[in-house]
């Protein structure tokens, strides 16, 4: 009876899979110019980002250090990971905690000014999009705060600080653990109205106006329950897109970090997951290692934009 049951559970599998492929090819073969056009990007895209992510899962479970052939060694990187790595849990713990303030902290950010801006003139708005992305696309233009957060007296916060009594020494902030993160947060944030806050631009003028002459009509009377009510749930796509890309900032962030407070930092106080990956990937090489680090960021940010997902399919439409 059993067996039987099975028989049919995976012939039905099958006969959905076969559906499915089925219709797929006939969706292809009813719009093949527009799968024409996306056949660039698309092979580019497989080529360079979904072949090396299943590469990378596969070296994982490997010893490989770029000279030797790769050695099956099973889970021992990850199990070598979480039990013996006590580095790589310090950074797991600074990038939840860099992760947890600058992701929601840009993404309001980014929205907030965005939303402000966006009742000006076209001209006046033009000019304040430009002033607040600018910082995002300025290069290494973060380096500036080094001089402004710098070590000795000749430091800006230091020089003020010292200038009024608040300090009796110069502090280093950049090197001294107990200051290098709430640092590094404020640059980060600094820098934080990129990609993001142009596409909530678009999507606020995207909005059609009608949307609000009815909700005053339906008894809408401020500026917070049209925001509330019409504009959030009118921006869903928007939405999600500055989300995913906070996220995956904030999971990213070790290349303006890393200039900031040194490789490696003092005390390891400025360490992230991706630092952890740049040391055992390009400086020591350990490439088994190193892609076993790479999954288990790939899983956290994955997870956390599931999670975020569900949260905004909350607000109503």
């Amino acid at each position: 009876m059993s067996s039987t049951t099975t028989k049919i559970t995976n012939n039905g599998f099958k006969y959905q899979i076969r559906t499915k492929l089925r219709e797929l090819l006939e969706e292809v073969k009813a719009n093949k110019i527009s799968y024409l056009f996306l056949a660039p990007f698309g092979i580019i895209f497989i080529v360079f980002t979904v072949i090396p992510v299943f590469i990378a899962i596969g070296l994982s479970f490997t010893y490989y250090n770029m000279l030797e052939t790769p050695t099956w060694i099973g889970w021992q990187n990850y199990i070598g990971l979480f039990l013996s790595d006590d580095v790589f849990l310090i950074a797991v713990k600074n990038t939840l905690v860099f992760a947890l303030i600058t992701g929601p902290l840009s993404y309001m950010a980014c929205f907030f000014f965005a939303w402000l801006i966006n009742e000006l003139s076209p001209r006046i708005r033009s000019v304040l999009t430009l002033l607040f992305y600018a910082p995002s696309i300025a290069g290494n233009a973060f380096v500036i705060w080094t001089t402004i957060f710098s070590g000795d007296a000749y430091g800006y916060v230091n020089g003020f600080l010292l200038k009024w009594g608040f300090i009796n020494e110069p502090i280093q902030w950049l090197l001294d653990p107990q200051w290098m993160m709430p640092v590094v947060i404020v640059v980060v944030l600094w820098m934080s109205l990129g990609t993001s806050f142009l596409v909530f631009i678009a999507g606020l003028q995207g909005i059609d106006r009608r949307l609000y002459e009815a909700g005053a009509v339906d008894g809408i009377r401020n500026r917070w329950q049209e925001l509330f009510y019409i504009t959030l749930p009118a921006m869903k796509p928007q939405l999600m897109f500055g989300a995913i890309i906070s996220i995956t900032t904030s999971f990213a962030a070790a290349l303006k970090i890393i200039p900031l407070v040194g490789f490696p930092s003092t005390d390891y106080a400025g360490r992230t997951i991706v630092t952890h990956l740049v040391d055992y990937g390009n400086v020591r090489f350990e490439m088994g290692y190193a892609s076993a680090i790479a999954v288990v960021l790939f899983v956290t940010m994955v997870g956390a934009q599931k999670l975020v997902q569900r949260l905004l399919r909350n607000l109503d439409s």
